[in-house]
């Protein structure tokens, strides 16, 4: 049978309505927790809930300051199978911090840049969903007890990569909170609310695993929700890869939400200085990679209504963006998935980042120099020579050498191949088990075959995940080929997908087109940054496009390009990686803080940079002169 979620926003708000009485997520009780009641009594969020995060808790990081956030562990659960909602809470923002953000001492985070304070407050959470979608989005604002009511600000965010809500609070949060904005966050549609296909369980809204129909689920796919006693494992389903939604194609309506959930959590918040409105609250975006092109498709938008101007200003990092001259995301990590590991082997190439993750690459990049050469996508007599064709053909797509090398960790962590598989199934908008490739998730075995998922497991995928498996216990299932390159007919199958005929193909370019970048709003001040090693979004493809259509179109969009900076600000935290490169976090920081002064009238907005940075080498700690940050 099947089992679809809320099909109206009335059957939606009638469950808030219900559920409002017990909103709190174990937090202390608070005056304004019928918030849940009032707006969605008007409003298409529902199962509103607010917590309240003061005494040994708090907004930015739970509690856990920054020591805790280095901790090598995460916090644990006093029962791993029913963790309560505030665990799930404290894991999450643990999780979310390390993936995002290079903690590490000599690293500059709390120092250089960035901040950890603990700042107390107030959250409000619900589901929204967009007109015409089938699943919903997390929308969650933080309102820190010391708001900034002079100034009325609120910072707009999207989860980067497919991650859960508080994918950005490294970004977002560590930047407004301390000054006293508001903070709003999405997880754009992808997030962490994995359904068990075999159990019929999914997330509900305080992260806790629930039976569909007995709560509204983060996700809840059309789909059949248990086994039919014939023994076999469904596996898991992924709200990315199977909402049917193709959420990219949404990215800036959902970020537009949450702005519009903050003003009316602000007006239950601070009731003596309402109504907040877009008129008189400051509203600026930012996100990085995912949540950069995220904030990017904002900047096109109005604000639905009206001819009124609902943001402010923009700044994007590494966004993944698809522009006019550019290129898809699906094309070039297709590509890269392919022909990487082979071209990796050139001694041109050499030395590639972090000697594990080279140990790795090597492992497989004989073995795929021979899966290409016997299918005719490379040339050579041996696998030096295959390596050197491979090479060429991606420099000649338009891969740089610095974006290879720092691409080592893509491919030895087999990124690629995770993207393509989530990737595909959302551009052709597929249901479980309907991956044209024949990829599935699910729990593996020791041999990689499906297995049901424990209590345990399915209870820490809300906190752990990354939206994006594999990870968190899930990973992807398919029928491998015989070893030594299991991989490659699964990721020619993918790339075919982009490059191929068929009905697959076509779902799957369909889905690509309707994420295509416009122009944004005119007179809207916008900033991208962009590292120039970046091996995950090349530059040259994403930010370089954008910001060359948006000027053609008249739009004044500034634009930094930092060198010796790559994807990934948590990969710096391996040694290596830490003295060949810069983060990227403190140039977000930055900005924002220009365009706010910008905003504020005093002072002009950024000018274009080409950064030069100078990496720290072997056991250093960062300084202000290996950032040499622009002065302007």
């Amino acid at each position: 049978m099947n089992m679809p979620i809320f099909r109206t926003f009335a059957q939606a708000s009638a469950l808030a309505l219900a559920l409002s009485a017990c909103a709190s997520t174990g937090a202390s009780s608070d005056p304004d927790q019928n918030m849940a009641a009032t707006i969605a009594a008007t409003s298409s969020f529902t199962d509103m809930r607010t917590t309240t995060h003061r005494d040994g808790d708090d907004l930015l990081t739970a509690g856990l300051g920054l020591d805790g956030l280095r901790a090598m562990t995460p916090p644990t659960f006093a029962d791993p199978a029913h963790p309560t909602a505030v665990e799930l809470r404290r894991r999450a923002i643990w999780g979310n911090w390390r993936g995002i953000a290079d903690l590490a001492p000599g690293g500059g985070y709390g120092e250089l840049f960035g901040s950890t304070a603990r700042v107390p407050g107030r959250e409000y959470s619900a589901f929204a969903r967009v007109d015409g979608a089938r699943q919903p989005h997390r929308v969650l604002v933080q309102v820190p007890d010391d708001f900034d009511a002079g100034k009325r600000c609120v910072v707009v965010t999207a989860s980067s990569g497919s991650r859960g809500v508080y994918g950005s609070i490294a970004v977002a949060g560590a930047w407004g909170l301390p000054k006293g904005c508001a903070v709003a966050y999405t997880d754009k549609g992808a997030g962490t609310d994995y359904f068990d296909l075999d159990s019929g369980q999914g997330v509900s809204a305080d992260g806790t695993i629930a039976f569909a129909g007995a709560a509204e689920l983060g996700f809840a796919p059309d789909a059949p929700a248990t086994g039919s006693g014939d023994g076999q494992v469904r596996g898991v389903a992924v709200k990315h890869a199977h909402s049917q939604d193709n959420p990219e194609a949404d990215w800036g309506r959902h970020v537009r939400q949450a702005a519009q959930f903050a003003l009316q959590a602000l007006d239950q918040a601070r009731p003596d200085d309402a109504p907040f409105t877009f008129d008189d609250t400051r509203v600026i975006a930012v996100g990085i990679s995912n949540g950069g092109g995220a904030v990017l498709r904002a900047a096109e938008l109005d604000d639905g209504d009206s001819d009124a101007d609902w943001l402010d200003a923009v700044v994007a990092g590494e966004p993944n963006i698809d522009a006019e001259g550019g290129r898809s995301l699906y094309d070039f990590a297709t590509e890269a998935g392919l022909l990487m590991p082979c071209a990796l082997l050139d001694p041109a190439l050499a030395p590639l980042p972090q000697p594990p993750l080279a140990a790795q690459v090597a492992a497989i990049g004989l073995a795929r120099c021979a899966s290409l050469r016997s299918n005719g996508l490379v040339e050579g007599a041996d696998a030096g020579a295959q390596a050197v064709d491979a090479h060429r053909r991606l420099n000649a797509s338009g891969w740089s050498d610095e974006a290879l090398r720092a691409g080592a960790a893509s491919a030895g962590f087999d990124l690629w191949r995770a993207i393509a598989v989530t990737y595909a199934s959302a551009y052709g908008r597929h249901a479980p088990g309907e991956h044209p490739c024949g990829f599935d998730f699910a729990a593996l075995d020791g041999n990689f075959a499906p297995r049901r998922a424990g209590d345990a497991e399915r209870a820490a995928w809300w906190a752990d995940g990354s939206g994006i498996p594999p990870g968190a216990g899930v990973g992807i299932a398919e029928t491998p080929n015989a070893a030594p390159d299991p991989h490659f007919f699964g990721l020619r199958c993918l790339r075919d997908l982009w490059t191929g005929d068929g009905a697959g193909a076509e779902r799957v370019r369909k889905g690509v087109a309707e994420v295509r970048a416009s122009a944004p709003r005119a007179g809207l001040p916008v900033v991208v940054i962009h590292g120039t090693d970046d091996g995950l979004v090349p530059m040259a493809f994403s930010s370089q496009p954008y910001v060359a259509m948006a000027r053609a179109a008249g739009r004044d969009v500034r634009y930094w390009q930092v060198r010796h900076a790559q994807h990934f600000d948590a990969f710096l935290g391996l040694p290596d990686y830490a003295a060949r490169y810069v983060p990227l976090l403190p140039y977000v920081y930055a900005a924002l803080d220009r365009v706010d002064a910008h905003l504020d009238g005093n002072a002009a907005l950024p000018a274009d940079a080409v950064i030069a940075t100078m990496p720290r080498g072997p056991g250093k700690p960062l300084t202000p002169a290996h950032l040499a940050m622009p002065q302007e």
